[in-house]
C-alpha cells in the first residue's frame, strides 16, 4: 500500500518517500513493523483474553510444571496473523502473485485454526474442529496453491537456452553495482513443474518424469501428480507444526529459523546475479517474497517475548496450523520444497515420533494382546520431559539442532 502511495506523490519530493520503492527498505520496515505490533499489541490482546477467561484447557499428562499452565490463554495466534498481514499489506506489492497466494495461505490456516480454538474454548468440546475438516481445508488449499503455480501466466521461471551442439549460451553483461563486465548465461521464461532436488549434480526435479511414460496424456497427468505433491506437503508440514507446539516457544523459535532460510533462499533465488552464480534456477518476480518472510520472522520473534517460558499466551492451532502452511507454501513457491525435511527436520522429528508411537503400539497390542512405547510419551518433545529434562533447556537444544538443518539447508546450494 505505501508502495503505491510513493508512486502517487513521487513528484511531491517528499524527503524519504523513495526509499519505499526498495524491496531492502520495505523488508527492514517490515520486520521493525511486525516485531511492534506483536510486542506493542501482544499485551493488550492477552488482556481481553484473560478477561474473557479464554484459557487453555490442560489434561494432566504427569509432566513436571503441566498443572501450572491450566488457564493460559490461548488463540494468541492472533496476534502472529495480524504481524504478518498488516505489515505485507502495508508495505509489499499486492499486485505480486506471489503475495496474494502467501495471505491467502495465511488467512485461510488462520481462520481454520481458529475454528478449532472457538470450538475449544467458547464451545467447550476438547476435540475441536473434526480432522476431516480441517483435512478438507488444507487439501482445499493445496488445490488452490497448485492450480495458482501451475496456471497462472505470472508464475515462469527462468531457463537456460542451448544451443544445436547442446552448450548453454552465454553473453557478456555489464554489472549495475561496479560496472564490470562478466559472462552471463541467457535464459528465456517458460512454464514449469521443476523444482530444486538437494545434493544432485543437476540440482532439479521436474514433477513431470513421474508421468512420462504415459505419453499423450502425460500433461493431463503431470497436474495431478503436482496438485497432488503440493497437498501432501501442505498438509504434512502444517499438522506437524501443530504437533510441535507442545512447549512454550518450541514452534515459534523454529518457525522464526526456517523463515529466516526461507527468507536467503527466496533472496538468491530472485537475484539474477546470484542465481546464475549458484546454478540454480532464477524465479522472476520472487523479490517480493523478502517483504512477507521478513514480516513472518518478525511476528514469530516478536511473539517470544510472551511466548518463551513460562509462556504468558499460547498460539494455540490458530497460530501453529497457519505457521506451517506458510512455511510450506513458501517453500513450494520458490521450488525448495524438497528441502523442507532438512530445513524443517524438527517439525519431522516431531511428526515422526507420533506415528512410530502409535503404529508401534497398535502393532504389539495385536502381537502381545498389550501395547508398548518407543518413547516415554509422544510428541518426542514430552519423551524428554518425561526423562527430567527442564523444558527451557529441551526448547534450547532444539533450537540449536533447527539451527544446524537450517545452515545444511543453505549448504545443499553448493553441495552437489
Amino acid at each position: 500500500m505505501l508502495y503505491y502511495l510513493y508512486h502517487l506523490l513521487k513528484d511531491w519530493d517528499i524527503p524519504g518517500l523513495g526509499m519505499f520503492q526498495y524491496i531492502s527498505f520495505r523488508s527492514g520496515a517490515a520486520i521493525i513493523l511486525s516485531l511492534l505490533i506483536t510486542i506493542g499489541f501482544g499485551k493488550s490482546l492477552i488482556r481481553f483474553l484473560q478477561r474473557k477467561q479464554i484459557g487453555e484447557e490442560v489434561r494432566d499428562l504427569g509432566l513436571e510444571g503441566q498443572m501450572q499452565k491450566k488457564g493460559t490463554p490461548t488463540m494468541g495466534g492472533l496476534i502472529i496473523l495480524a504481524s504478518i498481514i498488516i505489515p505485507t499489506i502495508l508495505l509489499a506489492r499486492l499486485d505480486n502473485i506471489y503475495i496474494l497466494l502467501m495471505l491467502t495461505t495465511t488467512i485461510w490456516l488462520g481462520l481454520i485454526g481458529f475454528a478449532d480454538d472457538y470450538i475449544k474454548v467458547f464451545l467447550k468440546d476438547k476435540k475441536g474442529l473434526a480432522g476431516k475438516f480441517k483435512i478438507l481445508g488444507q487439501v482445499s488449499l493445496g488445490v488452490i496453491v497448485a492450480a495458482t503455480l501451475y496456471f497462472s501466466d505470472e508464475v515462469v521461471v527462468r531457463q537456460r537456452v542451448v544451443d544445436a551442439n547442446g552448450m548453454f549460451v552465454k553473453e557478456m553483461i555489464t554489472d549495475s553495482i561496479t560496472g564490470q563486465k562478466r559472462l552471463q548465461h541467457v535464459t528465456k521464461p517458460v512454464k514449469s513443474t521443476r523444482t530444486t532436488i538437494p545434493f544432485m549434480k543437476n540440482h532439479e526435479f521436474n514433477y513431470g518424469l513421474l508421468v512420462a511414460f504415459m505419453g499423450k496424456s502425460a500433461k493431463t497427468w503431470r497436474w495431478v501428480v503436482y496438485a497432488l505433491a503440493i497437498i501432501l506437503i501442505i498438509t504434512a508440514v502444517s499438522n506437524a507444526a501443530n504437533l510441535t507446539d507442545g512447549i512454550d516457544g518450541l514452534a515459534t523459535g523454529t518457525s522464526a529459523i526456517s523463515g529466516a532460510t526461507l527468507g536467503i533462499l527466496a533472496y538468491v533465488s530472485g537475484n539474477v546475479i546470484y542465481a546464475d552464480y549458484l546454478n540454480i534456477m532464477y524465479i522472476p518476480n520472487l523479490g517480493e517474497l523478502t517483504v512477507f518472510i521478513s514480516a513472518f520472522i518478525g511476528a514469530t520473534v516478536g511473539f517470544l517475548w510472551y511466548n518463551s517460558y513460562p509462556a504468558q499466551v499460547f498460539m494455540g492451532d490458530t497460530g501453529s496450523l497457519a505457521l506451517g502452511g506458510i512455511l510450506a507454501v513458501f517453500a513450494i513457491i520458490i521450488r525448495k520444497e524438497i528441502l523442507i525435511p532438512i530445513l524443517c527436520g524438527i517439525f519431522v522429528i516431531e511428526n515422526l515420533s507420533v506415528v512410530i508411537q502409535v503404529a508401534y503400539f497398535k502393532y504389539t497390542r495385536r502381537k502381545y494382546g498389550e501395547g508398548r512405547r518407543i518413547f516415554l510419551m509422544s510428541p518426542i518433545h514430552h519423551h524428554f520431559q518425561k526423562q527430567g529434562i527442564p523444558e527451557p533447556k529441551i526448547v534450547t537444544r532444539f533450537w540449536i539442532v533447527g539451527i544446524i538443518l537450517a545452515v545444511l539447508t543453505i549448504v545443499t546450494l553448493k553441495m552437489r
